[in-house]
C-alpha cells in the first residue's frame, strides 16, 4: 500500500515543481535576458516484485534553461556591430549638421569675404569698401575658430565618452567574475545549474558588447573567460581585469584606451579596440573628425597664405608693400613622452599648394628619420634634417633625437582655432599693383600694345626700383631687366631665356621676368618702345592687386594646383555628407539584423506566456490526478482496516 502513496507522492511532487517553475516563467516574461526554464524528470526505478517490474513513480532530475549557444554568439556580435555604427552616426551627425548649415558653414563666410574684395576693386579708394574688407576678413577668421572650436569640443566629447564606456566596460568585467564564483561554487555544492546566475551573467556579456567587442571562452564547463581586442583577456575565471583612459603621449589633449595587469599600465592600439561603443567612437575619430578638423585647417591655411602672398605683392593706399592680411598659425609639435634625446623640433608651413589634412610622426631609429604622413601611412626616409614633405618643413632647433624618439607634428588641425588677422587698419589694405605698364612710347610706329602688369610672389622679395624698357627690333623683344631670365608663355608651351638674350615676338604670348608678367600684342615696328616702371603714386585709387586678390576665390591653390578654397570645402561637406548617409543605411540594416537576432533568440529562449498557461493548465491537471491517486490509496488503506 505505501507504494501507492509513494508513487502518488513522487507524482505531486513533479506536478509542483512544475507548477512553480511556469510560474517563475511567467513572472520574468519581461525580464531583460531571462531564459525560459523547463523541469527535467524521469521514470523513477523499477522494482522486482517476482512476476515483474512495476515502476515506482517519477523524479526530477533538474531544472534546465532553454539556452542556444550559438544564437547568444551571433546576438553578441550583432550587439556589438550595432552599437559601433550607431556610435559613429550620433556624432558625426553634428559634423554633418554644422558643415551642412547654409547660414553659419564656412562658405557664407568664404562668399561674403570676396565679394568685399570685388567691391573694393571697382572704389579702391573709398573708405567705406576698404572697412568692409576688414570687417568681412574678421567675419571670415572669427567662422574658421567658431567651427574650429566646435570641433574641439567634439574631440572633448569623445574623450568623455571613451571614459563612460570604459567604465561600464570595468564594471561589467567585475560583476561577471563575481557571477563566475557564484555559479562556480552553487554547482560545487549543488551539482545542479544555477538558471538565474547564468542568464544574469549572459546579460552583463550583451551589455558588455554595447561597450567593446568580446569573445566568451568556457572553462571548466561553467566559468567565463572573457577576451577583448587581439586575445586581450579581461576577465579570466574568478579574475577581473580592468581597461583605463591616459592621456596620449604625443597629445596631452586626446585620450587614449589602456590595458591594465599588475602594476603596468600599457595603450591599446585602435585598431585591436573593434566594435561597441568604444570601437565606433574611436572610429569616428580617427575617420571622420580628425579628417574633418585637418581638412579645415588646410582650407584657413591655403586661403591664408595664398591671400597673404598676393597682398605683399601690392601696395598700401600710403604706397608702401602690403603685409600678411592674416596671421597663420605655426604647426604644432608634441613630443613623445617617451622621449630619451634631447631634441627640439621645429616645423613651419612652406607651401600651402602642396598641403595635405593630415598630421605627421616623425621618428629617429638611430641611423635615418623617417616622416609618416598619418592620413594614408606615406612614408619619407631621411638621414638628416632639415627636410620637406608635402609643403610642410621638419628640422631641429636644438639638441638631438635618440633612437625610437617620435615627435607627432599637425600642421593644420587646430589651424581654424589659431588663425587671426594681420591688420587693422584700412590704409594697410593693398588693393594697388606695385608696377604699371607705361603706355608705349609716343614715337612708336607700329600698332603694338602692352597689357596691364600682373606680380608673382617673387616679386615682393626684389621690388622694381627702377624702370626698364623692352625694345622691338626685326622680330625680337630685348631690354629686359639684367640678371633676370626671360620666360614666354604661348599656346604651344613655355620657354625660358637666359639672362641678357632677345627672345622672339610672339603676339599676345605671356612674357615673365623678375616676377612680372605681361604680354604685348599687335604689329610693333622696328624702334617701338613699351616702358615698365614701378608705380609710385595714386596708390590708394589703384584696384589692379585687388582684382587679382578677388581672383583667388576661384584659383586653384590648393592640392597641387587642383582646387579652390570652395572645391575643398564641398569636398568635405560631401565626405561628410556621403559618410553619414552610409551609416544610417548601414545603421538601419544592422539594427534590424540585431531585431531579427533577438526575435529568433527569443522564440527559442524566451517566454511565451500562452505556452506556459498551457503548461500551468497541464501540470495543474497532474497535480489534481496526483492528489487523487493519494485519496484512493487512503481509501483502500482504511477500508483494509475496517476490515480487520
Amino acid at each position: 500500500m505505501s507504494s501507492i502513496f509513494n508513487i502518488g507522492k513522487t507524482a505531486l511532487n513533479a506536478a509542483q515543481v512544475g507548477i512553480n517553475v511556469t510560474g517563475h516563467n511567467i513572472a520574468n516574461a519581461s525580464t531583460d535576458g531571462y531564459s525560459r526554464q523547463v523541469i527535467v524528470q524521469s521514470t523513477a526505478q523499477a522494482q522486482n516484485w517476482g512476476f515483474g517490474f512495476i515502476g515506482q513513480g517519477t523524479q526530477v532530475d533538474t531544472v534546465k534553461r532553454v539556452y542556444n549557444e550559438l544564437l547568444t554568439k551571433q546576438l553578441n556580435n550583432s550587439q556589438s556591430i550595432s552599437s559601433a555604427i550607431n556610435a559613429q552616426l550620433s556624432n558625426i551627425n553634428q559634423i554633418n549638421s554644422m558643415l551642412a548649415d547654409s547660414s553659419a558653414g564656412l562658405s557664407p563666410a568664404i562668399q561674403d569675404f570676396f565679394n568685399s574684395i570685388n567691391d573694393l576693386s571697382t572704389a579702391a579708394n573709398d573708405p567705406a569698401a576698404r572697412q568692409a574688407v576688414i570687417s568681412s576678413g574678421e567675419a571670415l577668421v572669427s567662422r574658421f575658430q567658431s567651427l574650429g572650436e566646435r570641433l574641439q569640443e567634439m574631440q572633448s566629447n569623445v574623450n568623455a565618452q571613451l571614459t563612460t564606456s570604459v567604465a561600464s566596460v570595468n564594471t561589467y568585467a567585475k560583476e561577471i567574475a563575481r557571477l563566475n564564483e557564484a555559479i562556480d561554487a552553487a554547482t560545487s555544492s549543488t551539482g545542479q545549474p544555477p538558471n538565474d546566475l547564468l542568464d544574469q551573467r549572459d546579460q552583463l556579456v550583451l551589455q558588455l558588447n554595447k561597450e567593446i567587442k568580446a569573445t566568451v571562452v568556457v572553462q571548466d564547463g561553467n566559468k567565463y573567460n572573457v577576451f577583448i581586442g587581439n586575445g586581450i583577456p579581461l576577465v579570466s575565471g574568478m579574475k577581473s581585469y580592468s581597461l583605463t583612459t591616459v592621456a596620449s603621449p604625443t597629445d596631452p589633449s586626446r585620450l587614449e584606451v589602456a590595458y591594465q595587469s599588475g602594476g603596468t599600465t600599457s595603450i591599446l592600439s585602435e585598431k585591436s579596440l573593434q566594435g561597441g561603443t568604444i570601437g565606433g567612437v574611436l572610429q569616428y575619430r580617427s575617420q571622420s573628425l580628425d579628417t574633418t578638423q585637418n581638412t579645415l585647417g588646410q582650407i584657413a591655411i591655403a586661403l591664408a597664405q595664398s591671400f597673404n602672398t598676393q597682398h605683399q605683392q601690392g601696395l598700401t593706399a600710403n604706397g608702401i608693400p602690403g603685409g600678411n592680411f592674416f596671421n597663420i598659425p605655426a604647426p604644432e609639435v608634441n613630443g613623445s613622452t617617451y622621449n630619451t634625446g634631447t631634441a627640439n623640433v621645429e616645423s613651419s608651413i612652406t607651401n600651402a599648394n602642396v598641403l595635405a589634412a593630415s598630421d605627421y610622426r616623425l621618428r629617429y631609429d638611430g641611423t635615418n628619420y623617417t616622416i609618416t604622413r598619418i592620413s594614408d601611412g606615406v612614408t619619407q626616409s631621411f638621414t638628416s634634417l632639415p627636410q620637406t614633405m608635402d609643403g610642410v618643413s621638419f628640422s631641429i632647433s636644438s639638441g638631438s633625437m635618440n633612437s625610437g624618439d617620435q615627435f607627432i607634428i599637425r600642421p593644420t588641425a587646430n589651424a581654424a582655432n589659431n588663425i587671426s588677422m594681420a591688420i587693422s587698419q584700412i590704409a594697410d589694405i593693398a588693393a594697388g599693383a606695385p608696377a604699371v605698364a607705361g603706355v608705349a612710347d609716343t614715337a612708336n610706329t607700329g600698332s603694338g600694345s602692352i597689357s596691364s602688369i600682373k606680380v608673382d610672389s617673387n616679386y615682393a622679395s626684389a621690388p622694381l626700383t627702377t624702370p626698364f624698357t623692352v625694345n622691338y627690333s626685326s622680330g625680337n623683344l630685348s631690354g629686359f631687366p639684367a640678371g633676370q631670365a626671360i620666360t614666354v608663355t604661348t599656346s604651344s608651351g613655355s620657354t625660358t631665356y637666359p639672362a641678357g638674350s632677345s627672345v622672339p615676338y610672339t603676339a599676345g604670348a605671356s612674357i615673365s621676368v623678375a616676377g612680372l608678367s605681361f604680354s604685348i600684342s599687335g604689329t610693333p615696328a622696328t624702334g617701338d618702345q613699351f616702358t615698365i616702371s614701378a608705380n609710385t603714386s595714386n596708390a590708394s585709387g589703384d584696384n589692379r592687386n585687388a582684382l587679382q586678390l578677388a581672383a583667388l576665390q576661384t584659383g586653384k591653390t590648393m592640392n597641387n594646383s587642383t582646387a579652390s578654397y570652395q572645391d575643398v570645402f564641398n569636398q568635405l561637406v560631401s565626405f561628410v555628407g556621403n559618410r553619414t548617409r552610409e551609416l544610417q543605411v548601414t545603421g538601419a540594416a544592422e539594427d534590424e539584423l540585431l531585431k531579427q537576432t533577438l526575435t529568433t533568440q527569443q522564440s527559442e529562449s524566451g517566454v511565451n506566456l500562452d505556452e506556459e498557461a498551457v503548461n500551468l493548465l497541464r501540470y495543474q491537471q497532474a497535480y489534481q490526478a496526483a492528489g487523487k491517486v493519494m485519496q484512493i490509496a487512503s481509501t483502500l488503506f482504511d477500508t483494509l482496516l475496517s476490515i480487520r
